[in-house]
């Protein structure tokens, strides 16, 4: 081999593992959460909680929407289930987040709802939907225009937030976490700076075993910790802990012999609410089922901040009643009149009447 074709072959070589370093630096794809087990998902704050669970406020969202812009009413099945009688509460709107943290729309279902959906999330969040496609998109599924009995409509949240901490944490030696071993944790030690515990204020302290802290970020978020709480519903958690912030007297920052470590969170749970599919409900037209209703919801949490991006998607029918002949309750020929005490059995008067004009 020629010193030409040597140096010809030796620049090759240099130049594609160049390419190949740059692209896989700026193209290489984060690695997806794995989904977590073992996690329920309540609908509702509401909502009685066993073990290890989670809530966001999405599925509300898109009932709400069902309920006010397509039922016209609380949403009843026949028998009802918990599940809708605390979302029809709507104890949590859209008025309480701030525009910036949530998209949602709702329309018949059509392949251009999808892809306004699909380029929505694009141009707000810069993310992509992981439940749209778990939704039936084929033809039968979508409402064609031409049924005038049956309206079919979709309705989509996707709640979406990043935020980092004031200052970052230090990572910290694996520990346990009750009987679990060998967790991964954040916090302060003594080799952290005394400015990061600033980003931290004591909202209760009775014992290392009873407390509460909340932990400023940049973004206007708070982050909230609450070891061994009390309650049924995370509505009886968070008012509890509210309690016992309101009584707490001593200072309430982070003092520089304080120490504080939480474990690195990674959690990616889905839920379908079979519990409201194939029901029928009566809507302001006529009688609606909803077809398929999914939840999602991924969080993570590190010593720099967190992320969290949640989803919610209702596929609803809405069969429309055909038109009702009017009833005419004209008393116009022979009729009985009665006089009768509430919660009486027996009216104290009684007439009949065929000549109207002997009473006028």
């Amino acid at each position: 081999m020629t010193k030409k074709k040597l140096y010809l072959l030796v620049t090759g070589v240099i130049l594609v593992t160049i390419a190949f370093g740059i692209s896989y630096f700026f193209f290489k794809r984060k690695p997806e959460i794995k989904p977590t087990v073992g996690v329920t998902i309540v609908p509702t704050m509401q909502d009685d909680i066993t073990g290890d669970s989670s809530w966001c406020a999405t599925f509300q969202l898109v009932w709400n929407d069902m309920k006010n812009e397509v039922v016209h009413g609380d949403i009843i099945f026949d028998p009802q289930v918990t599940y809708a009688e605390n979302l029809n509460k709507e104890e949590f709107t859209s008025q309480m987040l701030n525009d910036d943290y949530y998209y949602k729309t709702y329309g018949l279902k059509t392949l251009d709802l999808k892809e306004k959906i699909i380029q929505d999330l694009k141009t707000k969040f810069n993310q992509k939907s992981d439940i749209l496609d778990k939704f039936d998109w084929s033809a039968p599924a979508l409402d064609d225009g031409d049924m005038t009995d049956v309206d079919r409509y979709f309705f989509y949240t996707m709640l979406y937030r990043e935020f980092n901490f004031n200052h970052k944490f230090s990572k910290l030696k694996n520990a346990n976490f009750g009987k679990y071993e060998n967790i991964k944790y954040f916090g302060i030690d003594s080799k952290t700076k005394d400015i990061v515990g600033e980003q931290i204020e004591i909202l209760f302290y009775n014992s290392k075993d009873e407390f509460a802290i909340l932990i400023n970020t940049k973004n206007n978020d708070e982050v909230i910790f609450y070891k061994n709480p009390e309650g049924n519903t995370f509505k009886e958690i968070y008012e509890n802990m509210l309690a016992k912030a309101a009584s707490y007297t001593e200072t309430k920052s982070f003092r520089d012999t304080d120490e504080f470590k939480a474990p690195y969170l990674s959690l990616n749970i889905q839920k379908e609410y079979t519990e409201f599919e194939n029901k029928l409900f009566a809507t302001s037209r006529g009688m609606g089922k909803i077809e398929q209703a999914i939840q999602s919801i991924q969080f993570t949490l590190d010593e720099t901040g967190g992320k969290i991006k949640s989803e919610a998607g209702i596929d609803v029918k809405n069969y429309i009643s055909k038109a009702v002949e009017p009833r005419y309750f004209y008393v116009d020929d022979t009729f009985a009149i009665f006089l009768k005490e509430k919660d009486k059995d027996l009216p104290y008067f009684a007439s009949k009447i065929t000549d109207i004009t002997k009473y006028q």
